[in-house]
């Protein structure tokens, strides 16, 4: 589903700006540590999807989860302050499963076959 470049930009920009926020201004303790994956933003630029992953178990994750949908307003009024848009995305936090899944089939390649060490002649 190709959106054409200027919604890949304007995601692009997104993702950057985000990230920064979170590092220096969400100051919600609830968030964590937590990496924008990706952003999809909707062809009218209406909607932006961001994907995250976080560290920790489960709860650390659920509570990754509300604190993001928490700063969510403030995040979306600080991007329509930063950038040039008509308007301002509304934002979605989404869990990036994909990591996830990366690091089980890795898990399940290495019982497979097991990593060699380097002093075995």
């Amino acid at each position: 589903m190709s959106q054409g470049s200027r919604p890949d930009r304007v995601a692009d920009q997104l993702r950057g700006e985000l990230a920064s926020l979170l590092a220096r201004d969400v100051h919600d303790p609830g968030i964590g540590f937590v990496t924008l994956t990706r952003v999809q933003v909707s062809p009218d630029l209406q909607l932006a999807r961001v994907f995250y992953t976080a560290l920790g178990d489960d709860k650390t994750r659920a509570a990754s989860r509300k604190a993001l949908e928490r700063a969510a307003p403030f995040l979306r009024r600080q991007i329509g302050a930063r950038l040039r848009l008509k308007r301002t995305p509304e934002l979605t936090f989404v869990y990036d499963e994909s990591i996830a899944g990366q690091d089980r089939i890795e898990q399940l390649l290495n019982e497979l076959h097991p990593p060699k060490d380097d002093d075995t002649p």
